[in-house]
């Protein structure tokens, strides 16, 4: 078998891992971005290492495969901390390769895992990563690489995540013994939920009959026009006291604030992860095997007119008035765009966004990480290039951002950035042009539309600095 360098061993098992492209912040090592291009990854270079890290994170969430950000150790170690601690809190598989182990054992809180790829162990360590990354619950974990130009002897080994094994037989029938007795489900679907488990909620859903609430992260599991689709998840919606059952379908607790689970109410749950006593395994796995077990013996007894005025009560728009409201931006937007186009919002806002597939509306966990729409959006363009773009975020996050620009018009992807600028208080408007991007401005909701339509016409990014009163 013939040697191969540190930095060619990674980029073999990065392709092999699935990954399609690296992004590299500034100063990320050279042998390494070489040996990444030469094994036919993109290699996308950003301006900051916060950035790199949720374009990373936001690309494992569109993927199912690690996200990878290349980052230096040689400076400022914080924005790798805060990038390494979104993929982790947002429960996204990204490995997080650094040009040197200093100092990494500031990364240990925030990473699942830290590990150094040497000339001996680099095949080894990194096939090691991209299966702790995609490990459920997923995160970060940092693979520091000392000497990347190092003769290193490639290794077979597996980079792909493993399927879950079936839950037993004993546990399916419990679950579904506890759906089938209850006369007011409601099922609660959130982030481990992808697009190959929507369609058996959704089967789950109706031949229950259950309505369904969403995490923000799990927002169209069931699409949003759908009858029972009844918004998200937070303290006090009116379904959670009239429950006699919740089923927790693909929930992390890391997405639900404390005080939101009503007391008293039965709970069950499914999920990949091992989380109190929920079901673990494939979710479209254990409802398609739960669907023989509750034929004919579901005995829900929801008032579907009751539903349906609660439902519509929750979905009515915000009420015009002078001025451009900011939930305004966001349902005006939701208005003037096609189905499956995709939302990056970095303020809470998610439930003016219809959205008929999960991953349509991307949003971070908790605090959302200061700036997250526009490199997510970047890196939404490129995971999903057949779908469009909105990036809405408030004023201060573009600031934060705004080295991402340069990317932004060297990339030329497709995307309209939104900024709610409070009466227009913040320049964010002289660093996106500074970066070749054009700018569009609007005060009120005549002028919003026009300005979207311009921007979302433009056929790149394209940012609207929409000055919001209230």
């Amino acid at each position: 078998m013939s040697r191969s360098s540190v930095a060619a061993v990674v980029a073999d098992s990065l392709a092999r891992a699935g990954v399609p492209r690296v992004f590299a912040s500034c100063h990320a090592s050279a042998p390494l971005i070489a040996a990444l291009r030469a094994r036919g990854l993109a290699v996308v270079e950003t301006a900051g290492a916060t950035a790199a890290c949720v374009m990373a994170a936001v690309t494992a969430e569109l993927i199912d495969a690690p996200g990878v950000a290349l980052v230096s150790l040689g400076g400022d170690l914080a924005p790798v901390v805060d990038g390494a601690a979104h993929a982790t809190r947002d429960r996204a598989g990204v490995i997080v390769i650094s040009d040197g182990a200093a100092d990494s054992r500031l990364l240990d809180p925030v990473v699942k895992a830290s590990v150094v790829a040497d000339a001996a162990s680099s095949g080894h360590w990194i096939a090691h990563a991209a299966q702790a990354a995609m490990a459920d619950p997923r995160g970060a974990v940092h693979v520091a690489i000392t000497d990347p130009e190092a003769p290193a002897l490639p290794l077979a080994t597996a980079v792909r995540r493993a399927v879950l094994p079936p839950p037993p037989a004993d546990a399916l029938d419990a679950l579904a013994d506890a759906i089938a007795r209850a006369g007011k489900p409601v099922i609660v679907a959130g982030l481990e939920t992808g697009p190959d488990d929507a369609k058996w909620l959704r089967a789950l859903a109706e031949s229950v009959p259950a309505p369904v609430l969403t995490t923000p992260k799990g927002k169209g599991a069931l699409p949003d026009p759908h009858p029972l689709a009844l918004g998200l998840l937070v303290a006090g919606h009116p379904l959670l006291a009239q429950s006699d059952l919740l089923v927790v379908v693909g929930v992390d607790p890391v997405e639900v604030s404390p005080g939101v689970w009503p007391a008293g109410v039965s709970m069950v749950g499914v999920g990949r992860a091992p989380h109190d006593d929920a079901v673990v395994g494939e979710i479209a796995l254990v409802i398609e095997e739960l669907a023989p077990r509750l034929r004919g013996r579901t005995r829900a007894d929801w008032d579907v007119a009751a539903l349906d005025r609660l439902r519509r009560g929750l979905r009515a728009p915000a009420a015009a008035g002078p001025g451009l409201a900011r939930r305004r931006v966001v349902e005006l937007a939701r208005e003037m765009t096609p189905a499956g186009t995709l939302l990056t919002l970095d303020v809470p806002l998610a439930s003016a966004w219809q959205s008929v597939a999960p991953r349509e509306c991307l949003v971070a966990n908790g605090a959302a990480t200061l700036g997250f729409a526009l490199p997510a959006a970047l890196a939404a363009a490129l995971a999903r290039p057949d779908a469009r773009v909105v990036a809405v975020g408030a004023a201060a996050g573009f600031m934060a951002m705004a080295g991402e620009w340069c990317t932004a018009a060297r990339l030329r992807a497709p995307s309209v950035a939104v900024a709610l600028n409070h009466a227009g208080a913040t320049d964010v408007a002289s660093g996106a042009r500074a970066a070749g991007v054009d700018v569009e401005t609007a005060t009120d909701e005549a002028s919003f539309r026009a300005a979207f339509d311009r921007a979302w016409r433009a056929g790149a990014a394209c940012l609207v600095d929409a000055h919001v009163s209230r």
